[in-house]
C-alpha cells in the first residue's frame, strides 16, 4: 500500500499533477484511488468528470471522490454537538443559533484526513494518491493529528473525572444537562485513538510520502522549503519535487520577456536542485492548453515520470529519521547527542527548550512536542547549535537521576 500526499502554494499545478501520477499508477495496472481533501475541491474539474463522495471508477483501475465532511460530522458528532446544543441554550443562546455554534472550526479538515485513513485501511486499492489542500493549510491539518491527541489524552481524562464529580451536585441544582454526558467523552475519546491511528500512518515512510509541487520563482521556492522544514519537524516524508510550469525553450523567436523568464527560471531551478540536493526533481513544462481530462493528464504524466531514471511513482525515498541518538562520551564520563532533523531550517528560526521528558522544538513558528529517549530523560542539557539543517544538543548525566556505579 502506498499513500501519495501532493502539497504546494496555491496556484501551482498540485492537483493537475496529483491526478496526472494517479492516471499513470492506474495505467501501470496498479488500483488507485485518488481523493482530495482540500476544502476548495477541483479534482473533478481537473479529471472533467462528475464525483461523488463515493469512490467511482473513471478510468480502468482508476477510482476518484471527494469527501463528503458535512455527512461524516453528523455521522461521528452527533454527541457531542447535541451536548453543546444544551449547554448554549441553557446560556440563552437560540436553537437555530446554538447549531450554528456547533459547526467547529477545522473539524471538516480533520475528518477529511480521518476519512483517508478509513480508504487506506480498507484494502480495496494499492495505491492512494491525495491531493491536499495549499500548503498553510496542509501543514496545520498535518500538525492536528499529533497536537490534538497530545492535548486529549493529558486534559481530557481529568475533565471527565471532574465531570462524574460535578453531575450529583448539577442534578440537585437542576442543572445536569451543562455536565458532559459520559457519550460526549466517548466521543472525544475516539478521536483521539483515531488521530494517533493517522499520525502512525501518515509519519510511516515505508507506507506514505508528501510530495512538494512549485512552480520556478522566488516567492514560490522559499514557501516550498520552509514547508520542507515543518514537514520534516513534523515528522512526514518529503520524497519528491516536482517543478511544474516551466517555459521550454524555443527555436522559433522570442520576445525579450520570454527571453527574460527562461532565464529567471532555469536560475530559480539550479537553485531549487542545490536546495533540495538528494531528492528527485521532477519537471513539468508549460503548456499551450490547460491539461484537463484524462488524454491531458496522461500527457503531463508521460512527461512527468520519463525525465529520471525510474519512472514508478510508488518507489519511495528514504531520508533521515527525525531523532537520532548517539553517544559520544565514555564509560567513565558518558555523553550523549541529540540530532533533530530539520532541512534548510535558517538558524534564527530554530528554538527549542525543555519541558520535563519532552523536548519543545519551535522551527519559523511550527512547534512540536518530542517525547525524549529514556536514556536522555535522566539527564540535562549541557549545550546546543544549529548546523546545516540540524539542531544539535548535547545531553550529560543528571547527578540526581543518573545511576551511580
Amino acid at each position: 500500500m502506498r499513500i501519495l500526499l501532493f502539497t504546494g502554494k496555491g496556484g501551482v499545478g498540485k492537483t493537475t499533477t496529483a491526478a496526472a501520477t494517479a492516471i499513470r499508477l492506474a495505467d501501470r495496472g496498479l488500483k488507485t484511488l485518488i481523493v482530495s481533501t482540500d476544502a476548495a475541491h477541483s479534482l473533478g474539474d481537473a479529471l472533467a468528470l462528475p464525483l461523488t463522495g463515493e469512490p467511482s471508477e473513471v478510468a480502468p483501475g482508476l477510482f476518484a471522490t471527494q469527501i463528503d465532511t458535512q455527512r461524516r460530522f453528523e455521522q461521528s458528532w452527533n454527541q457531542l454537538q447535541n451536548y453543546l446544543r444544551r449547554l448554549l441554550g441553557a446560556g440563552g443562546a437560540e436553537d437555530i443559533a446554538a447549531a450554528e455554534l456547533t459547526v467547529l472550526p477545522g473539524v471538516e479538515e480533520v475528518l477529511a484526513l480521518l476519512a483517508v485513513r478509513e480508504l487506506a485501511e480498507s484494502g480495496r486499492w494499492d495505491c492512494l494518491v491525495v491531493d491536499c489542500a495549499p500548503t498553510a493549510e496542509t501543514l496545520r491539518l498535518l500538525a492536528l493529528p499529533g497536537t490534538l491527541s497530545w492535548y486529549l489524552q493529558r486534559v481530557f481524562p481529568l475533565h471527565r473525572a471532574l465531570a462524574r464529580g460535578a453531575r450529583p451536585l448539577a442534578a440537585l441544582l437542576g442543572r445536569s444537562g451543562t455536565v458532559p454526558p459520559d457519550a460526549a467523552f466517548d466521543a472525544i475519546l475516539r478521536l483521539a485513538e483515531d488521530l494517533s491511528g493517522l499520525r502512525e500512518l501518515l509519519a510511516d515512510p515505508a507506507t506514505t510520502a508528501v510530495r512538494l509541487v512549485l512552480t520556478p520563482e522566488a516567492v514560490v521556492a522559499a514557501e516550498t522549503r520552509r514547508t520542507f522544514t515543518a514537514l520534516a519537524l513534523y515528522g512526514y516524508q518529503v520524497d519528491e519535487v516536482i517543478a511544474n510550469r516551466i517555459i521550454p525553450a524555443s527555436d522559433e523567436p522570442m520576445s525579450s520577456w520570454q527571453r527574460a523568464w527562461i532565464r529567471a527560471q532555469e536560475q530559480h531551478l539550479a537553485a531549487i536542485e542545490d536546495s533540495f540536493a538528494g531528492l528527485p526533481v521532477r519537471r513539468s513544462g508549460y503548456r499551450d492548453t490547460e491539461p484537463v481530462g484524462l488524454d491531458a493528464l496522461r500527457e503531463v504524466a508521460d512527461q512527468l515520470y520519463r525525465e529520471l531514471p525510474g519512472d514508478d511513482p510508488t518507489v519511495l525515498v528514504a531520508g533521515p529519521a527525525l531523532l537520532d541518538v548517539t553517544s559520544v562520551g565514555s564509560a567513565a564520563s558518558p555523553e550523549f547527542k541529540l540530532v533533530v532533523h530539520l532541512p534548510l531550517a535558517d538558524r534564527k528560526d530554530v528554538q527549542a527548550s525543555r519541558s520535563g521528558d519532552e523536548l519543545v522544538v519551535t522551527v519559523a513558528g511550527h512547534r512540536r512536542v518530542l517525547s525524549l529517549p529514556s536514556v536522555l530523560r535522566r539527564c540535562r542539557v549541557e549545550s546546543g547549535r544549529v548546523s546545516g539543517g540540524k539542531l544539535e544538543l548535547l545531553f550529560v548525566p543528571d547527578e540526581s537521576l543518573w545511576p551511580q556505579a
